[in-house]
C-alpha cells in the first residue's frame, strides 16, 4: 500500500492487533505521536465488526451504523494534521430513530425539543416535564461519565474511589430502566428512553444508569452516517493512517504474542512471520487476547480464567438483505419493539433457547444514502439480540435459516409488505460467526456486559498490570462498547503508550 510518509527507522515500534474502530483509532494516535506502527488484521478487509459485504450491487455494513460523536473522529484527523472532510463525509440522520410498536403509534426521536414535547404530550402530558428532568440528569451523567472519564484509564482502585462520590451522586447503582422510570410514566416512552443500553450490549434492567449518558450524547452532537456507509469511514481512517506512515497488514492472523521476562517482544503470525516491537496493543477480543495470544504465559492463563467468570453481553443475529425497490415509510434507523419488553430482554440475557417473539433494529441506509444499492433498489439489515453461546449453545446452521425466515415473515407482515417478492439477495451472521470470524468469547457481540461491577476499574485495564508494554483497546476495556466507547478507549490507551515513547 502506498505511503506518503517514509517510516522513521529510529522510532520505537508498536504493533496493534485488530483493525476495528478501536485498533484503527489507536494506530492513528500512535503513528501521529511518534511510534512506527504496524496494524495487523486477521480478515481480508479492515473494520472488525465494521466489515463490509458486497452482493449483487448492494453494499452492506456488517455492524456499527450509528455515529454519535463526530468530534472524537475529527480529533483523530486533526492530531494527524489532516481534515476529516478530505477523507469522509458525515451525513446527518433525522429522525435519529423511529420507535415502533404493534399496539401504539410510532415515535420519531428527533433533536427538536418542541417536536419531542408534542409527541410526548400526545402520549402522557405529565411526561413532558418528566422528560425534561430526565434530559438534565442525562446531561449531568454525560459531563461526568463521558466528557471527564470516558478517555481516562482506570489503572488503580484509587481512580475508582476518586470517581466514587460523583457516581454515588448520580445513583450509578440504579439500572437504566429504573432511572428512566423515575422521570417517565408512559410504558412506551420508558422503552424509548431506555433502549440505548442495548446498543452497547447492556440489559436496560441491569446496566448502570451511567449509560443514560448516551441520550445526552445524541442530543449534543446528533446522529450521523458516513456517505458510502460505515465502511467508507473505516477506509478513510485506514488512508489517514497510511498517509502519515503507518503500515497495514491484512490476512494476518496472529498466533501469539511472544513474551520474555514479562515483556512483550514480538507478535508472531500463524504463517510464522514475526513483528518485533517495543509495545503491543490488542484490539482483539479480550478473552481471546489472554487465552490464545498469551496462552503460553502464566499471566495470560490467569487472566483468561478470571475473565471467563465474568458476565458477557448478549449476541446478535444479523440478517442482510437487498430489495429491488425502496419501501415506503421507513426511516434510516427503526427500532421495532415486540409485544414484550422486560420479559424478552431477560430471556435474551439468560435463556437457553430463542424466544418466540423478538425486538428488532431495522437499518435502511438508502434513506440517507441511495448509493448503497443499485438505482431504484434498497439495502437493509435487521438485527435481533439473541442469547450468547454460553447461555444458548444452539446449532446455528439449523437455527439460522429458521430464524431468518421468521424475521422476514415478521417484517413483511408489519413493516415491508411484499418483502419476499422483491428480495434480491440475503445473508446472515450468527453468534457462531461472532465466535469464529471475530474470535468473540461465547459469540458475545459487545464483550463484557456493562454492569456497574464490570465498568471503569472493574473492566480489563487499558494497560496490563504485569506485562508492562502490553495494552488493550476496544470494547473489552474502559470505557466499553459502541463507536464512541472504543474511540475513547483508543485515546485512553494511546495516552499511556505515548507517555512511554516520550519518556
Amino acid at each position: 500500500m502506498n505511503q506518503s510518509v517514509s517510516p522513521n527507522p529510529a522510532a520505537k515500534r508498536a504493533v496493534v492487533i485488530g483493525a476495528g474502530f478501536g485498533g484503527l483509532a489507536l494506530a492513528i494516535r500512535l503513528q501521529a505521536g511518534g511510534y512506527q506502527t504496524t496494524l495487523l488484521e486477521k480478515r481480508d478487509k479492515p473494520g472488525g465488526r465494521a466489515y463490509v459485504y458486497e452482493d449483487e450491487g448492494f453494499t452492506f455494513d456488517a455492524g456499527p451504523t450509528v455515529i454519535t460523536d463526530p468530534s472524537s473522529l475529527e480529533e483523530l484527523f486533526s492530531l494527524a494534521g489532516k481534515n476529516i472532510a478530505d477523507y469522509v463525509e458525515l451525513l446527518p440522520v433525522a429522525p435519529f430513530y423511529r420507535l415502533c410498536w404493534e399496539d401504539a403509534p410510532p415515535f420519531d426521536y428527533v433533536n427538536d425539543q418542541a417536536e419531542l414535547d408534542r409527541q410526548i404530550h400526545a402520549r402522557n402530558p405529565a411526561d413532558v416535564d418528566g422528560y425534561r428532568r430526565f434530559l438534565e440528569y442525562s446531561k449531568a451523567v454525560f459531563r461526568e461519565g463521558y466528557l471527564k472519564l470516558g478517555s481516562v484509564p482506570f489503572l488503580s482502585f484509587r481512580d475508582m474511589i476518586q470517581a466514587g462520590p460523583q457516581l454515588m451522586r448520580l445513583q450509578a447503582w440504579r439500572s437504566v430502566y429504573s432511572m428512566v422510570s423515575r422521570f417517565i410514566q408512559d410504558p412506551h416512552l420508558r422503552q424509548v428512553f431506555s433502549f440505548h443500553s442495548l446498543l452497547v450490549g447492556g440489559n436496560p434492567f441491569a446496566t448502570s444508569s451511567i449509560y443514560t449518558l448516551i441520550h445526552a450524547l445524541e442530543r449534543e452532537w446528533g446522529v450521523w452516517f458516513p456517505r458510502g456507509g460505515t465502511g467508507a469511514l473505516v477506509q478513510g481512517m485506514v488512508k489517514l493512517f497510511e498517509d502519515i506512515g503507518g503500515k497495514v497488514e491484512l490476512n494476518a492472523p496472529v498466533a501469539r504474542i511472544d513474551i520474555q521476562q514479562d515483556r512483550a517482544r514480538a507478535v508472531v503470525l500463524e504463517d510464522g512471520r514475526q513483528f518485533p516491537l517495543d509495545a503491543v496493543a490488542s484490539n482483539a477480543d479480550v478473552v481471546h487476547t489472554y487465552a490464545k495470544l498469551m496462552g503460553q504465559h502464566p499471566r495470560g492463563q490467569r487472566q483468561a480464567r478470571s475473565l471467563r467468570r465474568k458476565r458477557f453481553s448478549m449476541s446478535l443475529f444479523v440478517l442482510y438483505f437487498g430489495l429491488r425497490r425502496v419501501p415506503e415509510n421507513l426511516q434510516h434507523h427503526t427500532v421495532c419493539f415486540g409485544p414484550r419488553y422486560r420479559e424478552l430482554i431477560q430471556e435474551i440475557f439468560s435463556q437457553d433457547t430463542l424466544s418466540e417473539d423478538f425486538s428488532l433494529y431495522l437499518h435502511a441506509p438508502c434513506v440517507t444514502d441511495p448509493s448503497l444499492a443499485p438505482p431504484g433498489c434498497s439495502a437493509h439489515y435487521v438485527l435481533a439480540p439473541v442469547p450468547h453461546l454460553g447461555h444458548a449453545p444452539l446449532d446455528w446452521s439449523v437455527e439460522g435459516p429458521r430464524y431468518r425466515d421468521r424475521i422476514l415473515d415478521y417484517l413483511e407482515e408489519h413493516y415491508i409488505p411484499g418483502l419476499r417478492a422483491d428480495l434480491v439477495t440475503s445473508r446472515f451472521f450468527t453468534p457462531e460467526d461472532f465466535r469464529d470470524e471475530l474470535n468473540a468469547h461465547l459469540g458475545s457481540a459487545f464483550s463484557l456486559e456493562p454492569i456497574l461491577t464490570q465498568s471503569a476499574w472493574f473492566r480489563p485495564h487499558n494497560r496490563d498490570r504485569e506485562i508492562s508494554n502490553l495494552y488493550i483497546v476496544g470494547a473489552g476495556t474502559h470505557p466499553g462498547a459502541g463507536v464512541p466507547g472504543v474511540i475513547g478507549s483508543a485515546k485512553a490507551t494511546a495516552g499511556l503508550m505515548l507517555a512511554e515513547v516520550n519518556a
